[in-house]
């Protein structure tokens, strides 16, 4: 608007004099020409002349203004504004130049989104979590696996003092700030354990990579428990024979405590081949060398079948044995010998553990596919117990499951026999009331697992 003004101002004078010159030019050669005349006619020319000054003004200030208004914007960060092409000369290249450096700046900020886009995406696949921090020790990103293991919400960015107080992590977090390498250490937070490396960037800052090693020491842990417990399963009958065997050398052993021991004997070795047998299924089964041959399995048939060797010992402990068949659940889609074995694991299981009461087999549908299992009123399983049932060797109450016999990897071989037809188990169970274990069958073949 200054411009506009200086400019009309300056024009409007330029114009007013040359009009008054001329004026006084032709009056002073024409003298018959009226005083008053003169002054009206100069009053014309002044205002004329302000008139064109005015426009000629703006004509001029226009595309400057316009030039000003858009470079204000582009540093403002509208990439998208545009200057009007509305003079030649040198305001027109400054203006063609102007639009070059927007379209050429919004481009650069286009291909930037793209990266930051692609960036994210990469590091939010990732499977370790992933933490920058700048140099003045701020979080400017992180993933939402690192968010998950350190449980953090704060939106970036924020200190990295809000990071987890644990040693191995400050330590390297501070050795990459100090522009060092910081090798793998092992972090312990929130009951996860991690692996932590940190590299230090260009900037200043550092990127942390961390890696949950949780689930492996469960493996560990499995391991370290499946070792000691199949030692002691294979170690208790083992005593037992070796005793038999040292008291059968004794020649002066009766005939009728011969027999007996030879029995007991032969009852541990058998014992022990179960757990072998066991245990080599589910190598098979776990290893993929074994596949289900699925068909239609009339349920009815084969629980009559499974709970008829039951039925003596039942009687003897008042427990009642019954079949109950939901609708439309006459068969399953599974594997008949598969099916036998999963149905008489979960009832000896049941009857094992009821003393007087109730075993039943049920079948109930669910979406599409069958329940199949065995409910009881035994003594049921404490909720801190009932999760790790289909563990292999787990028992919630070893002293009486060793008692009662079994081999304590009858429930893991239902598990993943049953996940092997691509279902699953579960067990719902109340101390003292009874408990529920079922397997569930789907229909669509295209579940069963493939070796």
């Amino acid at each position: 608007m200054k411009l506009t003004r200086r400019l009309a101002a300056n024009n409007t004078l330029v114009v007013g004099v040359v009009l008054v010159v001329t004026f006084g030019i032709l009056s002073a050669r024409n003298p018959t020409i009226p005083t008053l005349d003169f002054v009206l006619a100069a009053a014309v020319a002044f205002g004329v002349s302000i008139l064109l000054g005015v426009l000629l003004a703006r004509s001029v200030a226009r595309p400057i203004a316009d030039l000003r208004d858009s470079a204000r914007a582009i540093a403002l960060g509208n990439l998208s504004k545009r200057p009007a092409l509305l003079a030649d000369g040198e305001v027109g290249d400054l203006a063609d130049a102007l639009r070059r450096l927007a379209e050429q700046s919004e481009a650069q900020s286009e291909a930037l989104k793209a990266e930051e886009v692609l960036l994210v995406a990469l590091t939010e696949s990732l499977n370790e979590g992933v933490i920058a921090v700048n140099a003045r020790h701020q979080v400017v990103r992180i993933n939402d696996t690192a968010r998950e293991l350190l449980r953090l919400t704060d939106p970036v960015p924020f200190s990295s003092d809000f990071l987890p107080r644990d040693r191995a992590l400050r330590e390297a977090l501070a050795t990459a700030l100090d522009g060092t390498d910081a090798e793998a250490s092992e972090a312990r937070v929130n009951e996860d354990f991690l692996s932590v490396t940190a590299r230090p960037l260009a900037d200043g800052g550092a990127v942390l990579a961390l890696y949950n090693l949780t689930p492996f020491r469960k493996l560990e842990a499995v391991r370290r428990d499946f070792v000691a417990n199949v030692s002691h399963e294979l170690r208790t009958p083992l005593t037992v024979i070796s005793g038999f065997v040292d008291t059968l050398q004794d020649e002066q052993l009766p005939p009728e405590l011969r027999v007996q021991f030879l029995g007991m004997a032969a009852s541990n070795v058998q014992r022990m081949q179960r757990i072998v047998d066991d245990l080599l299924d589910l190598s098979r089964i776990e290893s993929g060398g074994w596949l289900p041959n699925a068909s239609e399995v009339d349920v009815r048939n084969i629980a009559t079948e499974i709970l008829l060797p039951l039925r003596k010992a039942a009687a003897a402990k008042g427990v009642s044995l019954d079949i109950h068949i939901g609708d439309n659940t006459e068969y399953v889609y599974a594997d008949s010998t598969a099916a036998r074995q999963i149905l008489s694991n979960l009832a000896e299981n049941a009857l094992r553990h009821t003393v007087q009461g109730s075993v039943q087999v049920f079948t109930t549908r669910d979406g599409d596919g069958v329940w199949l299992g065995v409910r009881d009123s035994g003594s049921g399983i404490g909720p801190e117990h009932l999760e790790r049932i289909f563990e292999r060797f787990y028992r919630a109450d070893p002293s009486r499951s060793r008692e009662a016999g079994g081999t304590g990897l009858g429930l893991s071989i239902v598990k993943h026999l049953t996940e092997a037809h691509g279902g699953r188990v579960r067990a719902e169970s109340v101390v003292e009331k009874g408990t529920e274990i079922a397997a569930w069958f789907p229909r669509d073949t295209s579940r069963l697992m493939i070796g």
